[in-house]
């Protein structure tokens, strides 16, 4: 298959290039010049992409955005959430619209943010979206890569908490861990979304050729509450997890960064991946921090 990828220079975008190159051709989008022919320019602050190289593609990738956790919510940079993942997939979707032969397959990424601050509801692709800043950002999101081709089928993959040694929340869990000091956010009881790298690899591929379309929820099966897993992580390092870090002092110090991204309860269940066949490597808190363990080890 021949995979137009674009978001190719974050955590699981180079996983996940890693993966595919094994047994796919594929291209990556960059914004600056070429370095050679596995590399497409675009610009998609202008707008700028050539039709032809989504003419060339059987799927298209789609995992731009700038990182939810890349700095402080100020303004400016809501505006930057926004626009890095709004215009993007906007291009993205008029080259393809302007295509004599656009891709059978588009995966536009999103996120559990879709579904805002939930409690303990059990949330499924079916669930309505949320009322937050992020929740927000996804609906725009998710809209834009829904203007496709009729003939695309589009898939939008609402990827929850990635855990990764190379960035984002495994890391930040795992360094107080390591030194004895681990711990908790906020109340410990709001859910998390997590799904290993490994799964959220293997879950995009598994997307290329599954028969679904529409909002796919990309995390664990297995519910897991952040004091859960903070506890399973500790354990897989014979660590104690000492601490808690108050919800209050999280939003004075991160404002609504900690508020949509640390403290927000998304009990997700991924109901359309599994009925689809997919099955998990790491199912459960458990296997995670075993899988942790030995990637950090190996």
């Amino acid at each position: 298959m021949r995979i137009l990828l674009a978001g190719a220079s974050g955590t699981i975008g180079t996983a996940l290039i890693r993966q595919l190159e094994t047994t796919h051709e594929v291209r990556r989008l960059v914004r600056r010049a070429p370095k050679g022919p596995r590399e497409v320019q675009w610009n998609p602050a202008a707008g700028a992409l050539e039709v032809e190289a989504v003419d060339w593609a059987d799927a298209v990738i789609n995992l731009s955005g700038a990182g939810i956790a890349g700095g402080l919510w100020t303004r400016s940079y809501v505006e930057t959430l926004y626009s890095s993942r709004i215009t993007a997939t906007r291009t993205l979707v008029e080259a393809m619209r302007k295509s004599a032969n656009p891709p059978q397959v588009f995966i536009s990424q999103s996120g559990s943010n879709y579904y805002g601050d939930r409690g303990d509801d059990v949330l499924t692709e079916g669930s309505a979206s949320g009322d937050s800043l992020m929740a927000d950002i996804c609906r725009r999101w998710e809209a834009e890569a829904l203007r496709a081709p009729d003939a695309v089928r589009v898939v939008l993959t609402r990827t929850g908490v990635v855990m990764a040694k190379e960035g984002g929340a495994l890391p930040a869990l795992l360094t107080p861990i390591r030194f004895f000091a681990g711990t908790s956010l906020g109340s410990g009881r709001q859910w998390w979304p997590w799904i290993s790298l490994n799964d959220e690899v293997r879950a995009v591929e598994f997307l290329l050729t599954a028969p679904l379309s529409g909002p796919v929820n990309v995390n664990a099966p297995t519910p897991a509450t952040v004091d859960a897993i903070t506890l399973q992580l500790g354990e897989a390092f014979n660590r104690p997890v000492w601490f808690r870090v108050p919800g209050a002092l999280l939003r004075l110090a991160m404002g609504q960064l900690a508020t949509n991204l640390l403290l927000a309860s998304v009990r997700m269940e991924p109901r359309a991946l599994t009925r689809a066949g997919f099955t998990f490597d790491q199912p459960t808190p458990e296997a995670l921090a075993a899988w942790v363990r030995r990637t950090m080890t190996s």
